[in-house]
């Protein structure tokens, strides 16, 4: 059971996701107990650094510049706005900041030198630091790290199948190149996917596949439930049932053993009881606060009563892996090599996305006249 595999195969996958709901919760509990304290799950807080106007075509996202939602778009914030955040989140149980910033990729300037101020203000606190930014060079990960980065979240979102029809302004390769530019430091891999976008089970096990085979694993592994929102291509898509994010986390548990899997959007719309089944089947980790980006989230202190409740205990930073060590800017090994590297733009079109952009343009001209 100690065992990490890199072989699976998408019909073992399927077949272990399939298992009659006692037997899997039975194995999934029972590896999860090999390798983590089952009464310890980690909290995480997730600040959008930078919302809205991102270029991607993502059918799932609020934030993309070509969808018609409510979204506010914020420049960058500030290193003093966002340590003062990150001392909100400690105060309030969080181990880890995730900073998330709506770019297709990063670009080497003062936008990316702000975060990895950031990213050094926020280590010096004490607490691990995860970046959201887009794909990224080599070089610009070795930076991240230098500043004092713990984790890098870049989701490969579905199979590589199913990815084609939900974006299609980035290659699948290219989340593939950035995890591989990520693993090239001391960095951590956070990636996962979303389910309830109208994949099916085979994708599932299809996005299981390409995370399990990476040699080593993610280090964490975000289950996220699709939040349907207005004015996006999945609006109409419906909530995932409680039992499919139940034996999506087991699944996920059972073959990627020594994996963080975090419990990650959707928990709105998941009773207690329904979360606690997905603490027993493997998941432990979740983000607080009162949203996740741009999507609703339970408050922070609903979380801590369900955690007394269930006996959990929040888990302490650098648990897993020890603390970076912070290097200045001034005395950084890697500098800006000004990049502006060629990252793939697929030439299909997805016909619900381009329907959900022209009602942008409709709503545009609206407001003009």
């Amino acid at each position: 059971m100690s065992n990490i595999r890199h072989n699976w195969t998408k019909e073992e996958i399927i077949e272990i996701y399939n298992k009659p709901m006692m037997e899997l919760l039975y194995e999934a509990a029972t590896v999860h107990r090999v390798h983590h304290d089952p009464n310890t799950v980690q909290v995480s807080t997730l600040l959008s650094i930078k919302t809205g106007g991102c270029p991607e075509d993502c059918g799932y996202c609020p934030q993309a510049a070509r969808y018609h939602t409510d979204i506010e778009g914020n420049d960058l914030m500030t290193v003093s706005h966002v340590k003062a955040q990150a001392l909100r989140a400690k105060a309030s149980g969080s181990s880890r900041v995730c900073m998330g910033a709506a770019w297709r990729n990063v670009k080497d300037g003062p936008e990316f030198d702000q975060v990895l101020e950031m990213v050094r203000t926020i280590n010096k606190l004490d607490m691990e630091v995860c970046c959201t930014l887009g794909m990224v060079t080599e070089n610009q990960a070795k930076r991240l790290a230098e500043a004092g980065l713990y984790a890098y979240n870049h989701n490969l979102d579905s199979s590589e199948e199913y990815y084609k029809e939900v974006i299609s302004t980035r290659g699948y390769e290219d989340r593939l190149e950035t995890i591989d530019n990520v693993r090239k430091t001391n960095v951590t891999v956070c990636s996962g996917g979303i389910i309830g976008m109208g994949e099916s089970v085979e994708d599932r096990a299809g996005m299981l596949v390409a995370l399990s085979t990476l040699n080593p694993q993610p280090e964490s592994v975000p289950i996220n439930a699709l939040v349907a929102v207005d004015g996006t291509p999945l609006e109409n898509e419906k909530p995932v049932e409680i039992w499919e994010m139940i034996r999506m986390v087991a699944t996920t548990r059972i073959v990627m053993p020594e994996t963080q899997v975090r419990l990650s959007a959707g928990r709105t719309n998941m009773s207690r009881e329904g979360q606690a089944m997905c603490f027993f089947a493997g998941a432990n980790s979740i983000f607080a606060g009162d949203k996740l980006l741009t999507t609703p989230n339970p408050d922070v202190n609903e979380d801590m009563k369900m955690f007394e409740l269930l006996g959990l205990n929040p888990q302490k930073p650098f648990t897993k892996k020890v603390q970076p060590k912070t290097v200045e800017a001034t005395d950084s090994q890697y500098q800006s090599l000004g990049e502006k590297p060629k990252w793939s733009r697929p030439d299909h079109t997805i016909e619900r996305n381009e329907q959900a952009k022209e009602k942008m343009k409709e709503a545009v001209l609206a407001k003009k006249q």
